[in-house]
This record gives structure tokens, C-alpha cells and sequence, in this order.
């Protein structure tokens, strides 16, 4: 095996192993470094992929108990098995993690298992072996949990979220600590097949970063599910209780009383942090910010020759296929072409029941940039299929500018939010406007109706309310 590449990646999550493909499509030499012997890094081991088969199953059990008899489905007592979801989420994970060692095979990509450490800016030790790049090291390290003060998580009883995907039995309280995106999926898993489920977050709402009026209607159908929420609220200690249980001690934010919160199981989801533990970076002095977020220029480049970085370790979102887009545009540039990657039309979906998507500005970024702006809002209520469907909660919401009627913002709660935000990023893409969307013809009768009626009430002419 040759020790010498045009490109070598660090991690093989969706930021790594796509840009390991694109630069082999490119007709580059490529070795891709990974700790874990299952490609796909964090998402497809332990996060989207396996969150979203028990979000799958346990979604297919609460329909079986709450909705199939108003479909004329009549069935007899539904019970469930957790070993079978469990089995079958991990033969989800497998099935995609061979297809990426299927890909790596096809395009010629070396796997390499091992912690990676850099010698000097192109070379790299890992499993005993030195690895050498001529053109680029790409750093796609992701991300690992953040830490909770005062909140030791063992797995057993205080849960990261890999914890989480892998309950022997239904908690009879599951206390989840942080309101976006992850505590909220997986307190749906575990609340759908019988936990209680109490959500404790920092801030005064849920979903920080989020459309406000998304993130308002979002925690109300929480509620209307079971959730409880104490927002405003900070945890600062946990103990084991003698019972196999937690005790949590809760302040307000803004400060008071002390009080006492016990549950059976604990979920800690308050974000999480770059992950470059160990691979050197500050021997060679690759800049980092104040969140410890490698530091790039517009070509993901360092400030040390020939270091890339992508992913969850540089700024933004941290979403795979953000990630994935950037691993894309950098193996292009590496080629010498010139993409594009336009940040305000990478969209973001939080997979509760309904579910939420968002692309583009909200209202309140907006605002806070002085841009005049003009709203077109459609219920699910008032669209066909949902109400065949039986899923009429939520609503499209478009906001464009006021001036050239550009489409600046998509924010969906609803049915399918997350496959129908995909049109909404397209049209941020080409930069249409409102009306572009109101006169492209949608097939009757879809879900996506909605968001040609949202368009339409951007001019105040929706059909159907």
C-alpha cells in the first residue's frame, strides 16, 4: 500500500467520505482516515441515521394506537418490542455504512483505521504508518457531545444522545436537558413508546435559532403530545439515587431557588463541540476561534499551507449535509474549478412529529437586519391531501422581500416538512421570487400545494383560504 496521496481526509462522517468520493471522481489519489472501523463517522453510527429508524418505529407504533382505527384499520392490542427496534435500527446504520466501504471500494479510496496525528502540515502518523499528502490534508474530524458542568454522563443513567439510541427499556421519566434538535427527536422516540418526558432548557424558548413563530407552534404540539417544558431553567448538579435513579438540581436562569427534579434517565443534549482532540493542530499552529472552531477562509483553507478543514469543526450549522456540500466544494476547488456554496440555502430539519424545516431568514434576522420584508402564510388545515392524509397541523410560511418579491425565507411545520423544504432551498438557490413559486404548477393533490398557496398569499391572493 502506497503511504503517498494526492488528498488524505481526516474522519469519514459526511463531510469526509464525500469529499474522499468527489476528489476520487476528480481523478485524485485518496486515503481516508477514520477511528472507527464503520465508516460514516457520529451521523451514520450513532446520530441521524440510527435516531431516525427509532423516530421511524415508534412513530409506526403511535399510529397503530392513536390513528390507523380513523383510517377503518382496526387492530387488536399493539404492544412493542425494543430488542426488534433496536435490532433493526443497527441493520439500518450497517446497511449504510457497507454501502460507503462499497463506495470507498469503487472509487479506488484507501480506509485507513487509526487516530490520525500530524508529523508536519502534509504528514500524518496513524496506525503506525506515515501517511503523506501532495496537494491537501482535509480536516472532517465532526464534532462530539458538550459537556454539561456538574453533570457527569455515564451512559447508564445520565445519557449523551449515542445513549439514548440504545435503551434496554422505556424510562418511566426521561428528564431532557437542552431544547433543540436532538433532545426534542429523542424525547419523541421515548415519549411515543411511554416515557414522561420533561424538557429543561436555558433560554426562554425552545429550538434557539428558529423561526420564533415555528418554534412557538412546535413547543405547542409538544405539548398537546405529553412533553413538559420548564424553560428559562438551568441544571446544575446530578446525583445518582439509590433506585436507579437521578435527582437534578434546578435554578432559573436568571437566578432563585434551588429545587430538586428526579428522573429515571437523564438526556444531556446542550449542542455540542468541535472535535480535534489529539490530532495536533496547535504544534503547527492552525488558528482556532474562541469555540475552539477551526479557523478558514472562503476556500477552507487554514492559515497553515496545504491544512483544509470542513464540517462541524469549522463555523455554522452543525448538519451533515452541510458538511457533505462543503466536502463537495472543496474537492472541487482542489481540482481547480469554482464553485459555489450559498449558506442561506442549506436547510435544517428537526424530524419530531410534525415535523419542522427551515431554509434561508427568519423573521426575526430580518428585523434585526432592517430588511423590509413580506409574509405568505397557508395552513395544512386547508390543504387536500393533508386532510386525506389526517395530518392537517401546521402551516407553510414564505417571506420575501418587500421591494423585488425574492424569496428570502422558508419555514414549514407540518406533514413532510423536511422532503418539502428541498423546493424552497432550490428557489433560494436560483434567487426566485414569490411569484415564481405562486406560477409553477404543483401536482393536486400534494402537500407541496401548501407552499404554492404561501406563495400566493405573498400577494395576498391565496385560492384556497
Amino acid at each position: 500500500m502506497s503511504d503517498n496521496f494526492d488528498v488524505i481526509v481526516i474522519g469519514a462522517g459526511p463531510g469526509g467520505y464525500v469529499a474522499a468520493i468527489r476528489a476520487a471522481q476528480l481523478g485524485m489519489s485518496v486515503a481516508c482516515i477514520d477511528k472507527r472501523a464503520e465508516l460514516g463517522g457520529t451521523c451514520l453510527n450513532i446520530g441521524c441515521i440510527p435516531s431516525k429508524a427509532l423516530l421511524q418505529s415508534s412513530e409506526k407504533y403511535e399510529e397503530a394506537r392513536h390513528v390507523m382505527a380513523a383510517h377503518g384499520v382496526l387492530l387488536g392490542a399493539v404492544g412493542f418490542d425494543i430488542p426488534a427496534m433496536m435490532a433493526r435500527k443497527d441493520k439500518v446504520v450497517a446497511d449504510n455504512t457497507k454501502g460507503i466501504a462499497f463506495l470507498f471500494r469503487k472509487h479506488k479510496i484507501e480506509s485507513v483505521t487509526g487516530t490520525a496525528k500530524f508529523l508536519a502540515p502534509q504528514k500524518l502518523a496513524v496506525g503506525g504508518r506515515t501517511l503523506e499528502a501532495r496537494r491537501a490534508v482535509i480536516i472532517a474530524t465532526g464534532s462530539d457531545v458538550m459537556a454539561l458542568p456538574g453533570v457527569a454522563i455515564d451512559e447508564k443513567k445520565v445519557l449523551s444522545s449515542t445513549g439514548a439510541l440504545s435503551l434496554a427499556n422505556v424510562p418511566g421519566h426521561l428528564v431532557v436537558v437542552g431544547g433543540g434538535y436532538i433532545g426534542l427527536e429523542m424525547g419523541s422516540v421515548w415519549r411515543r413508546l411511554g416515557a414522561r418526558v420533561t424538557v429543561i432548557e436555558f433560554l426562554d424558548r425552545i429550538t434557539p435559532g428558529m423561526d420564533g413563530e415555528l418554534s412557538a407552534a412546535l413547543q405547542k404540539s409538544l405539548v398537546k403530545q405529553g412533553f413538559v417544558f420548564r424553560l428559562g431553567s438551568k441544571v446544575v448538579e446530578a446525583h445518582a439515587t439509590a433506585k436507579n435513579g437521578v435527582t437534578l438540581a434546578v435554578e432559573p436562569a436568571k437566578g432563585g431557588a434551588r429545587e430538586e427534579v428526579k428522573a429515571d434517565k437523564v438526556l444531556v443534549a446542550i449542542g455540542r463541540r468541535p472535535y480535534t482532540d489529539a490530532l495536533g493542530l496547535e504544534a503547527l499552529g492552525v488558528a482556532t476561534d474562541n469555540r475552539g472552531r477551526i479557523k478558514v477562509d472562503r476556500g477552507f483553507a487554514t492559515n497553515v499551507p496545504g491544512i483544509y478543514a470542513i464540517g462541524d469543526v469549522i463555523a455554522g450549522p452543525m448538519l451533515a449535509h452541510k458538511a457533505s456540500e462543503e466536502g463537495t466544494v472543496l474537492a472541487e476547488m482542489l481540482a481547480g474549478q469554482k464553485p459555489h456554496l450559498d449558506y442561506d440555502a442549506i436547510p435544517a430539519v428537526v424530524y419530531t412529529w410534525p415535523e419542522v424545516a427551515t431554509v434561508g431568514k427568519n423573521e426575526e434576522e430580518l428585523k434585526e437586519a432592517g430588511i423590509a420584508y413580506k409574509v405568505g402564510k397557508f395552513p395544512f388545515s386547508a390543504n387536500p391531501r393533508a386532510r386525506a392524509n389526517g395530518d392537517t397541523e401546521g402551516f407553510v410560511k414564505i417571506l420575501a422581500d418587500a421591494k423585488t418579491d425574492r424569496v428570502l425565507g422558508v419555514h414549514i411545520i407540518g406533514p413532510d416538512a423536511g422532503t418539502m423544504i428541498a423546493e424552497a432551498a432550490l428557489a433560494l438557490e436560483f434567487g426566485a421570487t414569490a411569484e415564481d413559486i405562486a406560477r409553477t404548477c404543483h401536482a393536486h393533490p400534494t402537500l407541496n400545494e401548501a407552499v404554492k398557496e404561501a406563495a400566493l398569499a405573498v400577494d395576498g391572493r391565496p385560492i384556497h383560504i
